[in-house]
């Protein structure tokens, strides 16, 4: 969990990535920490090593966009990184006295509905706000009241759905930080946060890492257990008037076997929603009993 020192923590944990050969040096004798040492970052970025030490204990918060310029490029910081360090010394906006609650737009929930591809809407904290039916065709974990973060790290099942889950993870946790930035006092960041680190020791291993990654489109290998393997571009569209929210929609290049897998995906899906229609509470004959039918992939997780 992240303490009152954000700049710091970062500060250090992507000092412990980068390795003296990464930068030109010559590791020489025992060291005792992995990584850079404060005082080889210090000279690097031309500062005094006192003044950098104040930076990690959190003595000095608010240094110049120079200097962190200057340990950036020590630390081999992309773009999106150094963004999210720059705001690490920049000072809060005041937080809301509630958060604000997280509403689908109605467009929104009918254009999943009738896009013809797996489409759901996630919210800051990655919790599925809205789904249609091709997404949860796709993953029974695609469904309105899951976390995807939970899903994916305390449930076996749902990494089985991801032939490179080390890669999607790692990545998955970086965009995460990356959403949450700086504001991390929400009640609900703590719960969520406290219980990944208490139940997942590898979600605890990429969280001290602090990576950070913009939420971006991104093409997904996918295994899934009735079509099949198939890679699919997950695209991420900002939903106008929103607080965060993101579409997400995944597609297939035309004419390839991923876009048949896809092609049989929507007919499973619409089996499956034609099969709910008619087993809907009490549309049942006399004497007879709604079947539960599982859910296409996994028993109806």
């Amino acid at each position: 969990m992240d303490n009152a020192n954000p700049l710091g923590d970062y500060l250090r944990a992507r000092r412990q990535l980068v390795s003296p050969e990464d930068v030109g040096l010559r590791a020489t004798g025992l060291r005792r920490v992995a990584g850079l040492r404060r005082e080889e970052v210090a000279t690097l970025a031309g500062i005094s090593a006192d003044y950098y030490l104040r930076l990690e204990q959190g003595r000095d918060r608010h240094p110049s966009e120079q200097v962190l310029e200057a340990l950036a490029r020590v630390l081999h910081l992309d773009e999106s990184a150094t963004d999210y360090l720059l705001s690490l010394s920049r000072p809060r906006a005041r937080a809301r006295s509630r958060p604000r609650r997280e509403r689908v737009p109605v467009g929104i929930r009918q254009l999943i509905e009738v896009i013809g591809l797996p489409a759901f809407v996630e919210g800051r904290y990655f919790d599925v706000l809205a789904a249609n039916a091709m997404a949860r065709a796709l993953s029974p974990a695609l469904r309105v009241g899951e976390n995807r973060l939970r899903s994916v790290f305390l449930d076996p099942a749902e990494r089985e759905l991801y032939p490179d889950w080390e890669r999607a993870l790692a990545g998955m946790v970086a965009v995460f930080r990356s959403s949450v930035g700086t504001t991390t006092d929400d009640p609900r960041y703590a719960q969520l946060v406290g219980e990944l680190s208490v139940g997942s020791e590898h979600f605890r291993r990429l969280w001290a890492r602090h990576d950070v990654k913009i939420r971006e489109g991104a093409p997904t290998r996918l295994r899934h257990p009735e079509v099949g393997e198939m890679t699919l571009r997950r695209e991420k569209l900002g939903v106008g008037g929103s607080d965060g929210l993101l579409l997400v929609v995944y597609h297939a290049e035309p004419g390839t076997d991923s876009a048949r897998s896809l092609g049989l995906l929507g007919s499973l899906a619409a089996s499956e929603s034609v099969g709910e229609l008619k087993h809907e509470p009490g549309q049942d004959q006399p004497g007879t009993r709604a079947e539960t039918r599982p859910g296409p992939g996994r028993g109806g997780r």
